[in-house]
């Protein structure tokens, strides 16, 4: 029962992620990624990932100060090191539980790139590392949705290197 009740919270997550997708003011985007970023982040919890849900409370005060353009240098490292010390103390999944915090530092740190193939290559890492994640603790509909992911932005690519 804990595996649905996970899925269905990880489902609801990835169609507000996708739904976020086509909108076109940012704060509006930020505000239904960081609703997505909770609710990834108790799906998490409940398929007892973690650092999972760790690093998704930790996104999703990145989003708030994103939105309140408040994410400067001082706020990513002190997002950085918490994020780290976080997951050392707490993590139950060996080398994988570490693969939200590698994934939300590499988001954390590039995501202002400038160059859309360059974040795009980016969201391809971190939803590679989170596919991973999300399979090891059994977030299906998660790993389904961030494959989808993966391939629209492979799509997005090609369509930007076409022109």
């Amino acid at each position: 029962m804990i595996l649905i009740i996970g899925n269905v919270i990880a489902l609801i997550a990835s169609i507000l992620m996708v739904y976020s997708g086509v909108l076109k003011e940012k704060k509006k985007v930020l505000y239904i990624q960081s609703i997505q970023i909770l609710l990834f982040a108790i799906s998490n919890l409940v398929l007892n990932g973690i650092t999972g849900f760790i690093v998704n409370i930790l996104n999703f005060i990145r989003n708030i100060l994103c939105y309140k353009d408040r994410l400067g240098l001082i706020e990513k490292i002190v997002l950085t090191v918490l994020a780290l010390v976080l997951t050392i103390l707490f993590n139950n999944k060996s080398i994988i539980g570490y693969i939200p915090f590698i994934s939300a530092t590499a988001y954390l740190w590039i995501m202002t790139t400038k160059d859309i193939v360059k974040f795009k290559l980016l969201i391809i890492f971190t939803m590679v590392l989170w596919v991973i994640y999300d399979l090891s603790i059994q977030s299906y509909t998660a790993t389904v949705f961030n494959i989808m992911t993966i391939v629209s932005n492979l799509i997005g690519i090609i369509k930007v290197k076409k022109k």
